[in-house]
């Protein structure tokens, strides 16, 4: 009897060989093509935020007794010190770029979208499954998402220490700084390469990275307002204790490069696991009858856009608790700086600095609702380039209702965020103070005038995914340029007519100076204009 033994199918190697990474540099010129504009917009702005942060209050301490009332205060703040982390000198360098602290989670951000662009959303629209059919290397795509992100976080960091340098802080200081934020943006984007091979799609894949990201904010966040141990189990809390300008500790860099290489492996090694298009984590089966809610393109938008909602809406109330306990700290913070103080006041439209500091608070946060608002928008430009959005306009849906549908969360979701805010805020500035019945509308009010502004920053988002799609991201590098603008024109450094280009500057600033309905009345016709246009032009242009 004749047996036939069958062949066992060669195992996987370990190590990859040269063919894995073959096209990878083809890919790399294809993905730094991709983002000519995005890539250098976000190096070079979070790159030059902490400068701008030293040079918002350089002169204006004018004694070194000044800088120590404002590290002592800042200790002695818990919700100061969960907001920006602790100061860890007296010099400028220290207190300059205290709330520049921030650019170690934006970074994160920035470097988590571009990893997952260029991986997970290349796989969910079918186009890496289209490359990878030529002679392109199982790891060149992976590679090159990752050399893209790596090399903008070095040139943010080589930007970020040159600018401090150039403001006449120390130069180990300065080069401690820019070694963090670029560590920071790496180590994030090798957590965004492994998110991206666990999930099947990239909004899970960035929900798992933001996740983490949140975490780590929140054990920094806790850490610092307590003893200081859950700050160094957050890659963030890291960053801070690196301590430029502070006696630097350069051995954190170890911890940093370590979760980033880690990091990295791991990426690769759960890729040469799995199939191109899925994910080590399987999509659980739907129910077989779609739910009566998601009969419409109402309902769809619901179902696509509640978790960000949720999730915003979370981040806005925390936020807002932190800022109403640091306002009764502010009059301590800045006690002896009587320039600051009539900046502050400036800014906030009052001379009573507890309600300039709320206004400029809330300010900051309408900014960042307007940043949810284009993410809102953008749902419609990821649905149209996946060719969901054809598949959707098959039916008996027209374009106007189908637009609406998203545009409506773009507009009301902010909205709904920032009155959150604006309510938390007033809770714990009103119990703190013990005035809660005067202190909550306040703030309410505040927030709401602010509403508004955040509309016309939709408006422009809706109009350049309408009448140019090709280039709908720009509404990112737009929104960025009105933060550089505010924080630059505060300081007289601009013409008042750039300065008034921002929509966040001409609400009136509640709860210290009087209401006046014209200003609000001009950035809601301004926001209607502007989606009048963009909905027009949608329902006349090729999808493309």
């Amino acid at each position: 009897m004749t047996t036939i033994a069958a062949e066992r199918a060669p195992a996987a190697p370990i190590f990859a060989d040269s063919s894995d990474f073959a096209g990878t540099g083809q890919l790399l010129r294809l993905y730094l093509r991709r983002d000519r504009i995005v890539l250098p917009l976000w190096s070079l702005l979070l790159g030059l935020m902490p400068a701008f942060q030293v040079a918002s209050i350089k002169g204006l301490y004018d004694t070194q007794a000044e800088l120590d009332n404002f590290a002592k205060t800042t200790a002695d703040s818990p919700a100061l010190l969960a907001m920006y982390g602790p100061v860890f000198g007296t010099e400028l360098g220290s207190i300059g770029t205290w709330k520049a602290g921030a650019m170690y989670t934006m970074i994160a951000i920035a470097t988590v979208l571009t990893v997952i662009r260029h991986t997970r959303v290349e796989e969910e629209t079918g186009r890496a499954e289209l490359v990878g059919a030529t002679s392109i290397g199982r790891y060149a795509g992976l590679t090159a998402a990752l050399t893209t992100t790596y090399l903008g976080s070095v040139v943010a960091g080589i930007v970020c220490a040159a600018a401090l340098y150039g403001n006449d802080l120390p130069a180990m200081g300065s080069l401690g700084w820019g070694s963090a934020l670029a560590m920071s943006g790496i180590v994030w984007g090798s957590v965004a390469a492994v998110a991206a091979q666990v999930s099947s799609g990239a909004r899970i894949a960035r929900g798992i990275a933001f996740g983490a990201l949140g975490a780590a904010f929140a054990f920094r966040a806790v850490g610092d307002a307590g003893n200081g141990v859950l700050s160094w189990f957050s890659p963030v809390g890291w960053c801070l204790q690196l301590r430029p300008y502070a006696t630097e500790r350069w051995w954190v860099l170890i911890p940093l490069l370590a979760v980033a290489v880690v990091g990295t492996a791991t990426a690769y090694a759960l890729l040469r696991t799995r199939d191109t298009g899925s994910g080590l984590v399987a999509e659980r089966p739907g129910p077989p009858v779609a739910d009566s809610v998601l009969a419409g393109p109402l309902g769809l938008a619901w179902r696509l856009q509640r978790g960000t909602l949720l999730a915003w809406g979370i981040g806005f109330a925390l936020y807002g608790l932190l800022i109403g306990g640091a306002v009764n700290s502010v009059g301590d913070m800045l006690d002896g700086s009587q320039t600051i103080r009539d900046l502050i006041s400036r800014m906030g439209g009052s001379d009573m600095l507890q309600n300039s500091f709320v206004t400029y608070a809330i300010t900051m946060l309408a900014a960042a609702a307007a940043a949810y608002s284009i993410s809102a928008t953008l749902r419609l430009h990821e649905e149209e380039t996946s060719s969901r959005a054809e598949t959707t306009l098959s039916g008996s849906v027209g374009r106007t209702r189908y637009a609406l549908s998203h545009i409506g969360f773009a507009l009301f979701g902010p909205a709904v965020a920032l009155l959150v805010a604006g309510a938390a805020i007033g809770i714990v500035y009103g119990a703190a103070s013990g005035d809660l019945g005067e202190k909550l509308p306040q703030a309410i009010g505040a927030a709401a005038v602010q509403v508004p502004a955040v509309w016309v920053v939709t408006g422009i988002a809706v109009a350049l995914y309408s009448l140019v799609p090709r280039f709908a991201p720009v509404a990112w590098g737009v929104l960025s340029a009105m933060v550089v603008i505010f924080f630059v024109g505060s300081l007289d450094g601009l013409p008042q007519w750039i300065v008034d280009l921002v929509p966040f500057v001409h609400p009136p600033k509640l709860p210290g100076a009087e209401f006046q309905a014209a200003p609000v009345l001009w950035l809601l016709a301004i926001a209607a204009a502007l989606l009048a246009v963009g909905i027009a032009a949608f329902r006349r242009r090729d999808l493309r």
